[in-house]
C-alpha cells in the first residue's frame, strides 16, 4: 500500500491592480471553465518529443485556479493574464517520482508556464508561446472524448479519505466495478460483488450490494472495506476521458477509477 499525501494549494486564476480581467488581449475570448491538452509542441521551429505516453494538460477553473500536468503530477498556482501574457509565479502540488524523463518533463512545463507566456485562444485551440517554445493545446474532450459510464470496466486506482490523503494499494489484485442495463458487479479485489443501480447523469445510488464470502486478510481487506464503504448510497460522479471519480455528498470521501483493468 502506498499514502499520497495531496497538496491542496490555493489558485486562483484572477486579474487585479491594472492587468485585464481574464480573457482580454489574448484573443478569442477566456479560457476559464475550460480543459485542454497539447496537440503540437515546438522548440526553436522544431518538434519536441515528450515522454512516451504523455501530454501536456492545463485545466482553467470556472471559480479560478490553473492546473497543469505533464504527465505524473497534478501541479497548481495562482495566475492571473496580464493582457496576452499568462503570469504565474510559483507552483505545487503531488510529488510522485514518475521517471527521469518524466520528472524533467514536469519541471520544463513548470519552468515554461512560470517564464510569463504568452496566450491566443482561436476557437478550441489554445496557444502558447515563449522564447523558442511554442504550445498548442486543443479542448480535451476533443483530443479525449469521456467514456460512457455504462458498459466500461472501472478499476479502482485510490481510496480517498479527506482531501489530502489518497490510499494506493498496488500489490494485492485491483478492484472494479461495471455499470451495465440497470447492474453493477465488480470485485473487492478479494470478492465478487454484484447489485442494482439506476444513475442520471451526474449522480448513481448504490443500494445493497451481494458480496461472496472469501476470507480476505492484510491489505486486501483494507481495500475491500474501504471500497464496499464508499459505494453505499447516493454519490456523485463524473468522467474525464479514461478516469471515473466517484464521490459522497460531501465532495471529498469517494474512490478515484480509471478504465480498463
Amino acid at each position: 500500500m502506498r499514502l499520497l499525501g495531496l497538496l491542496v494549494a490555493s489558485i486562483t486564476l484572477t486579474a487585479c491592480g491594472n492587468e485585464a480581467p481574464a480573457g482580454s488581449g489574448g484573443g478569442g475570448g477566456s479560457p476559464v471553465g475550460k480543459s485542454y491538452l497539447s496537440v503540437k509542441v515546438t522548440e526553436d521551429r522544431k518538434d519536441k518529443q515528450l515522454a512516451p505516453g504523455t501530454r501536456l494538460r492545463l485545466d482553467f477553473g470556472d471559480k479560478g485556479g490553473l492546473g497543469f500536468n505533464a504527465g505524473c503530477n497534478q501541479m497548481g498556482g495562482e495566475a492571473t493574464f496580464d493582457g496576452g501574457t499568462l503570469v504565474m509565479d510559483a507552483y505545487g502540488g503531488t510529488e510522485m517520482s514518475c521517471g527521469t524523463v518524466e520528472d524533467a518533463q514536469e519541471k520544463w512545463f513548470g519552468d515554461f508556464l512560470t517564464s510569463r507566456p504568452t496566450w491566443k485562444r482561436d476557437g478550441d485551440v489554445l496557444t502558447l508561446a515563449g522564447g523558442s517554445t511554442t504550445i498548442v493545446l486543443k479542448l480535451r474532450q476533443l483530443v479525449e472524448p469521456d467514456l460512457p459510464l455504462d458498459g466500461t470496466t472501472w478499476t479502482v486506482e485510490g481510496m480517498v479519505s479527506d482531501r489530502d490523503r489518497v490510499e494506493h494499494f498496488a500489490t494485492v489484485p485491483p478492484a472494479y466495478i461495471t455499470v451495465d442495463d440497470g447492474r453493477v458487479i465488480g470485485s473487492t479485489g478479494c470478492n465478487q460483488f454484484q447489485g442494482t443501480v439506476a444513475h442520471t447523469a451526474t449522480t448513481v445510488p448504490f443500494g445493497a450490494l451481494t458480496v461472496t464470502d472469501k476470507a480476505c486478510t492484510g491489505d486486501a481487506l483494507r481495500l475491500q472495506d474501504g471500497v464496499l464503504a464508499r459505494l453505499k448510497g447516493q454519490l456523485t460522479y463524473s468522467i474525464d476521458h479514461d478516469r471515473l471519480r466517484l464521490r459522497r455528498p460531501d465532495g471529498v470521501v469517494g474512490l478515484d477509477l480509471v478504465a480498463g483493468k
